[in-house]
């Protein structure tokens, strides 16, 4: 922070563009975002780096203009262009660039009228009102599968492909387990073990094992791919890596951390093949309690790969030659789990909607993934290998001969950096919030602010089980939560009600997990960790903000498969129910696929609706007609329009 002549206060900050045009500059430097007008902005765009002038005060919120672009966040854009005689102009697919970029004839490479491309800017002139860019590549035609799923990956900044050098260095890697790597390591292949997981699925990252112990107890082996033997620290596979953070699921396809030939084969514990894992191994009695556990470096060789449906049905009742296993194994998830709720953890479900696709990448059908048993067992297990490593590690930080250690803002020391996946308690403004909502909104709910806030959510979702409303009760108690995030200072996990949570059971797909995997490794080893705590917060941040980034992407893509499915049902009729209400109208989320579009309120013509902001819900001036949340309404398909990627229903 410094000050002008006139003692204006100045920061740097990251710009956030709203889609109006005005900005916001967030700044660790001050304790609220700086608020700057559209006639303010200068040529700062959203995600750049800039220098900030303090002007006013909004009320607490502090005004100000932006005097400086530092750095630009981003240089190219997808969009579409609409071409004059001697340019075009290239209107972007993001909301939140409100100005279109300039170019010049020579520089449009090909494209022509109304097509989808990507531009780059290559300057911004002070007195230009808009940037000047070249057309880089032409996408295709507005709406078409491949322009639009390509415009997606580019508007989030996503990695079409891996550099060519990291294509060679990852199938350069030997995957043969040599006879000195097999002594460093405990031997589990004559014991049983197998995968679970999606049908659909190319990599397998964690399998479980089981064996009796002469005790009378249970061994179940939570065992995890060995990435990090395969991908060495800074190597160009682990800065890839490292840069992408995690692995991105769009609607029709999968833009993976690792290359291929890695976590297709060469990490991805396949069946009848010895496999190298780092494994957390625990020995529980018949109530799921633990009486010892082991961590470390293994060799396995799984003997089967299950999908999730095949689990589930041996569950319910067919015969397998494994069924006296898996109910076993189901048993111990079930009793783990009982003990995980009652100490606190929220039982969030939301039902996953994928849809089916053709050919060409068309959506024919909807398909509703719904949590079940099978999806049960493997989290319990997954949940307590994951905790486990994170107390191993973080328990050291409270024990005595480590206090001298603790930096000047009370964290551990060096000696003890590890990366943390922490939930913070919910803001208790929100929390009010959501009360009210619930309260007014005319869904009956038992939800209630107490001193268990976990219990009362716990009753809020179990209350809405079967119920049509279900998903969007799960989907607005969810919006009530902070959001977890990686770092090296630990506050535990609110949403699992656990003091300590890492991530450490997919490091193919999450490069979190493959940081405490050699982390783990440093520390089973030596006692300590060695990573500079500073450079692995850095690290922590960027995992975190690529982590929403993908979301934000893997929505845009289901967004788009939507107004694509229900284009083809223009005019048709569906039962629906409110699952939002803004004072331009209300979303509603149709009862047969899930797919959700707008009644706006300009096209409400039995009355003039305003919202009502106390009660949450839209009203009719004159008849006092009143829509709220969860609320079942007719609708019909007025209007799809899936370069936009909205959807518009006329209330029946």
């Amino acid at each position: 922070m410094k000050k002008d002549k006139k003692e204006k206060q100045s920061f740097t900050g990251v710009v956030q563009m709203t889609s109006s045009g005005a900005a916001f500059v967030i700044t660790p430097d001050s304790p609220k975002d700086i608020y700057v007008p559209r006639n303010k902005t200068g040529h700062a765009l959203d995600g750049d780096t800039v220098k900030v002038l303090i002007k006013d005060r909004m009320g607490d919120r502090p005004e100000g203009r932006i005097v400086e672009v530092i750095s630009r966040g981003k240089s190219t854009y997808s969009g579409t262009i609409q071409l004059s005689k001697n340019f075009g102009f290239v209107t972007t697919d993001t909301n939140k660039m409100s100005e279109d970029i300039f170019v010049p004839q020579h520089k449009l490479n090909g494209a022509k009228n109304g097509q989808k491309v990507l531009v780059t800017i290559t300057g911004w002139e002070e007195g230009d009102k808009n940037p000047t860019g070249e057309i880089i590549e032409v996408l295709g035609e507005p709406g078409e599968h491949t322009a639009e799923m390509s415009s997606i990956i580019e508007e989030y900044g996503l990695p079409m492909r891996f550099p060519d050098n990291v294509i060679h260095a990852a199938q350069a890697v030997r995957d043969s387990i040599t006879p000195e790597e097999l002594k460093r390591r405990k031997d589990f292949r004559e014991i049983l073990t197998f995968t679970i997981d999606p049908i659909d699925a190319k990599d397998f990252d964690d399998a479980i094992s089981l064996r009796k112990l002469d005790n009378g107890n249970w061994e179940v082996g939570v065992h995890i791919a060995d990435v990090s033997h395969y991908v060495q620290e800074n190597s160009v596979i682990d800065k890839e890596a490292e840069s992408r953070a995690t692995s991105v699921y769009l609607v029709d396809r999968v833009i993976p951390m690792l290359p291929e030939s890695l976590s297709n084969d060469a990490c991805s514990l396949k069946p009848n093949e010895d496999r190298l894992c780092f494994s957390a191994v625990f020995e529980l009695d018949a109530n799921a309690e633990i009486k010892a556990q082991w961590m470390g470096k293994t060799v396995i060789h799984s003997a089967r790969r299950f999908n999730y449906d095949e689990v589930q049905e041996i569950i319910d009742g067919k015969s397998d030659p494994l069924t006296k296993e898996i109910l076993l194994v189901n048993d111990l998830a079930k009793k783990l789990r009982a003990k995980r709720m009652r100490e606190g953890s929220i039982a969030f479900e939301k039902t996953e909607t994928k849809f089916k696709l053709d050919a060409q990448g068309k959506p024919i059908g909807v398909i509703f993934n719904e949590p079940n048993e099978a999806h049960n067992l493997i989290e319990d297990f997954m949940l307590l290998a994951n905790r486990k490593v994170a107390e191993l590690v973080g328990k050291q930080a409270t024990t005595p001969q480590d206090k001298q250690e603790k930096g000047k803002d009370g964290t551990p020391g060096k000696k003890l950096v590890f990366v943390y996946r922490v939930h913070d308690e919910p803001d208790t403004e929100k929390l009010q919030k959501f009360s009210e909502f619930l309260q007014k909104s005319g869904i009956k709910t038992n939800f209630h602010m107490s001193s268990n806030l976990s219990a009362s959510f716990n009753e809020l979702i179990e209350g809405a089980k079967a119920k049509p409303y279900e998903n969007i009760i799960n989907m607005l108690a969810i919006r009530t939560m902070a959001k977890a995030i990686y770092t090296t200072k630990n506050i535990g996990h609110y949403g699992l009600g656990f003091d300590f949570y890492s991530h450490f059971t997919s490091p193919i797909r999450r490069y979190p997990d493959l940081l405490v995997h050699r982390l783990l490794n440093h520390f089973l080893n030596t006692g300590k960790t060695t990573e500079d705590r500073h450079d692995m917060e850095e690290k922590c941040k960027h995992c975190s903000k690529m982590e929403r980034l993908a979301e934000e992407a893997e929505r845009a893509s289901v967004r788009y498969k939507q107004v694509q499915y229900l284009e083809g049902f223009k005019g048709h009729v569906f039962e629906g129910l409110v699952s939002g209400v803004t004072e331009f109208g209300m979303f509603v989320e149709l009862k047969a696929n899930k797919c959700e579009g707008l009644i706006r309120t300009r096209d409400m013509k039995d009355d003039f609706y305003f919202y009502d902001e106390k009660n949450y819900c839209l009203k009719g001036k004159r008849k006092g007609l009143k829509f709220q949340l969860g609320q079942e309404v007719t609708v019909m398909v007025k209007k799809t329009d899936l370069v936009k990627k909205y959807v518009d229903f006329e209330l029946v």
